[in-house]
């Protein structure tokens, strides 16, 4: 490391202790960003880096529900309002027993600068509880949830914060966390997105991760001269991103062959087809069943279990399960079995280490702040229907983004030229991410 990145991360360290998903995340960026201080001193002077890596308010609270058994429970509640420096604050609400400060906090810092990239006004926040909705029925979840919403509603608001869903939150847990909100306030606002289309909700939100990531891996490679039709796709994961990342694939001409859950992966051969695609919907959505249960519909397929998928050889990766999936060995396997492309749906999924030995091979890389911006891009896009009172076609919301999509791989593209590393879109994301916040900070004055 330079003694620039060393000297701050040493600090950053010592002021958030043993929080190494946010350590990781901020380390990434000021790599990027250090020829951006050296080209321009007034950062430096603003103190923003400083400033951007300090949430404007972090907010804990307990969250005690009743099981149907009639026992107690107390959780813990977060929201992260990081930066509201380009707009209101924007990001999921995370359930999950993994759930604590330093995960919270590495997610909100990178939807500041994945939200600069859409060219949308949202700024950066992330929250959510180490409760487990896996195994609960809908009265627990929705106990829980209104438990939740009991305090978090003082903080929240259609020009303040707008949460929407991420892992363990889904339509269900957004319908109950809204029904209060609108109880407790006595308005109908646009405080969340990722509602029912009856109520608000936008055509498109919950494919739109993985359409954008989709769509990001196809600018990738029509810049190198080449298209996603007809290459054989690796995807991991089996929720909502990973299952329209499948989808997309498909209407692009490209063939998905594998799909993963937490207990293992299928490798299906023949490729994964729109009915086959229909089945694991099915299994994971409404069933709420395992991916193993795949090789007894279609028995050509392979199951493995506890093991990624990504020795497999294919053209194109799409990780859209969780961080740091893809460790070091993985992405040599990758670069060993020639595959051209890893566009990322989960947020951070490559270990340093891995982004390190794409980033050599001049492997055509698509971080996730920028990758999978699409779903918060049609989040944004919600907001603008809340705000008009108008609900757009799905013909209307997918163009849109699209062009969403477009847009934030040109800032990547460009200003990793301009910074004088063409092709590494690593340093185009944060740069160009990082510009915007930065820049809008320094007009606010130390605030």
């Amino acid at each position: 490391m330079s003694k620039f990145v060393d000297d701050f991360m040493a600090n950053l360290k010592a002021k958030n202790p043993a929080e190494e998903t946010f350590h990781q995340a901020v380390h990434e960026v000021v790599e990027s960003i250090e020829v951006v201080f050296e080209r321009n001193p007034k950062y430096a002077k603003g103190k923003i880096l400083e400033r951007i890596v300090e949430p404007e308010r972090t907010i804990l609270f307990r969250v005690p529900w009743v099981d149907d058994q009639g026992e107690i429970h107390v959780q813990k509640g977060f929201r992260i309002e990081f930066n509201s420096a380009i707009g209101p604050y924007k990001g999921g609400l995370r359930l999950h027993p993994t759930v604590n400060l330093g995960i919270l906090k590495f997610l909100g810092f990178e939807q500041i600068l994945k939200n600069a990239l859409t060219t949308l006004p949202m700024g950066g926040g992330k929250g959510g509880s180490d409760f487990d909705p896996k195994g609960k029925s809908d009265n627990e979840v929705m106990r829980f949830c209104h438990s939740f919403m009991c305090e978090l509603f003082r903080h929240i608001g259609p020009d303040t914060d707008v949460p929407a869903g991420d892992i363990g939150v889904g339509a269900r847990e957004i319908g109950f966390l809204f029904g209060m909100y609108k109880k407790l306030r006595n308005e109908f606002t646009g405080v969340f997105t990722g509602k029912g289309r009856n109520w608000g909700g936008s055509l498109i939100r919950p494919e739109a991760t993985g359409y954008g990531v989709t769509y990001f891996a196809e600018e990738m490679l029509k810049a190198a001269g080449d298209t996603l039709k007809g290459k054989t796709c690796l995807v991991s994961g089996s929720g909502n991103v990973a299952q329209y990342c499948v989808e997309k694939c498909l209407d692009l001409g490209a063939k998905p062959i594998t799909i993963s859950d937490s207990s293992g992966f299928i490798v299906d051969e023949d490729g994964i087809d729109r009915d086959k695609l229909a089945f694991v919907m099915d299994l994971k959505n409404v069933k709420r069943g395992r991916i193993k249960e795949y090789v007894k519909k279609y028995p050509n397929a392979k199951y493995t279990e506890g093991v990624g998928v990504w020795k497999i050889k294919a053209d194109a990766a799409f990780p859209c399960a969780t961080q740091n999936e893809i460790s070091a060995e993985d992405a040599q396997a990758l670069v060993s079995n020639g595959c051209k492309v890893v566009s990322e749906g989960a947020n951070m999924p490559t270990v340093p280490e891995g982004v390190n030995i794409f980033i050599k091979n001049k492997m055509l890389y698509g971080p996730s702040k920028a990758a999978n911006a699409g779903g918060v891009a049609t989040s944004g896009l919600e907001m603008s229907q809340n705000s008009l009172r108008l609900s757009w076609t799905r013909e209307e919301v997918d163009e849109k983004l699209h062009n969403i999509m477009k847009a934030i791989f040109k800032q990547c593209h460009d200003t990793a030229e301009e910074y004088g590393t063409p092709g590494n879109y690593v340093n185009g994301a944060n740069i160009a991410g990082f510009v915007k916040v930065a820049d809008s900070m320094l007009d606010q004055g130390v605030v």
